[in-house]
């Protein structure tokens, strides 16, 4: 990871103690602040949609902000082809152009020096052009369900160019597909309606969630960002674990302990837009994942229902409410219009009765 990601992680760092503190002196919260927990398993998008938060609720990104994801996004997308690389590799595909070689050498040395991403170089910019125009590296592309990719992968090879520009300023869809582990917690603030909302993202990553449960007792209602478009592929952690089968059990997890026995649950079914292409275009049927999916295959509300079913059952109390949304978190306007629903929900008087406020 470059220097650009690891001042990133450092800065979070800082953050995070700072609200550990922060926590432990506030347990009682007042009764006009809503503590809301963002909760998901490793890459499922929740990072994305408390990005989203920031921007509809809270004015947006700073322009240091802004301009220090210049790397980011350059790192991304190194790090992305990288991992393309990796993955033809793996399925034995060969570059159909010699020149391809020896960008591939430029791309490993870079990931290995570890050094700053960007700008791109002229030489790196070449490298990623004609990498991402080869037939054998769109071949890899085209069968990335068997190997790890970030789902951004292709927003910003398809964005080099741009990228490439004496003046480029990252735009928020850019910040919105950039990727950089949560570790700890991040905190989102805002107020609607007379309410403080403090908005809390913890780590997905497994060695993060063991520090989730002990500061978020009190929190008002839970957001839980669970990835549809998971259910071919597998952990980063360990490279074997079914991801949809791995969220399921953490939201079984969280959802039936003691610590939320009174909390509001909102399950976001997130990234619909990719599990639409899988289910619909690529025919790679939900039934790769579970036996019992009885289709019919290329069924997209089909699926759906029975991903949703699933998540649901997890309760043992089989009466908790469970507010259930489908969701696209790099699309503004439509995280916009569920976020106004959920927090209309958390803000309504029939929710009172469960805690809310």
């Amino acid at each position: 990871m470059g220097n650009c990601e690891s001042r990133e992680l450092v800065a979070q760092a800082k953050q995070n103690k700072i609200i550990n503190t922060e926590l432990d002196k506030a347990k009682k919260t007042d009764e006009n602040i809503i503590k809301l927990l963002l909760l998901g398993a490793g890459e499922s998008g929740k990072s994305t949609v408390l990005k989203q938060m920031k921007i509809i609720h809270n004015s947006g990104f700073s322009q240091e902000e802004i301009s220090n994801k210049r790397n980011v996004v350059c790192a991304n997308t190194v790090q992305a082809m990288g991992a393309l690389l990796d993955g033809m590799k793996q399925l034995q595909f060969d570059f159909s152009t010699r020149v391809c070689n020896a960008h591939e050498k430029l791309i490993r040395e870079t990931l290995n020096d570890k050094a700053e991403y960007g700008p791109f170089s002229d030489a790196m910019f070449n490298a990623l052009t004609e990498l991402w125009a080869d037939k054998g590296v769109q071949c890899a592309y085209d069968k990335r369900e068997f190997f790890y990719l970030h789902d951004s992968a292709k927003y910003f090879f398809d964005a080099i160019a741009r990228v490439h520009t004496p003046n480029y300023v990252p735009t928020e869809n850019d910040i919105l597909h950039t990727r950089v582990p949560t570790m700890g917690v991040i905190e989102v603030n805002f107020t609607i309606k007379g309410k403080f909302f403090r908005v809390f993202d913890v780590g997905g990553q497994r060695s993060q969630r063991k520090k989730w449960i002990h500061c978020f007792d009190d929190a008002k209602a839970m957001i839980y960002v669970a990835s549809l478009s998971e259910y071919d592929q597998v952990l980063l952690e360990d490279n074997t674990t079914n991801r949809m089968h791995e969220s399921i059990q953490l939201f079984k997890q969280v959802i039936n302990n003691k610590y939320f026995v009174n909390t509001s649950v909102i399950l976001f079914l997130n990234k619909i837009d990719l599990f639409e292409e899988k289910i619909v275009t690529k025919k790679r049927s939900l039934g790769i994942a579970f036996e019992s999916f009885s289709g019919p295959s290329q069924d997209l509300n089909a699926a759906v229902a029975f991903v949703e079913k699933k998540y649901r059952s997890m309760a043992e109390n089989k009466e908790k409410n469970i507010y259930c949304h489908h969701t696209c978190a790099t699309d503004t306007q439509q995280v916009q219009y569920v976020l106004d629903a959920v927090l209309d929900t958390i803000l309504s008087t029939k929710l009172k009765g469960c805690g809310l406020y």
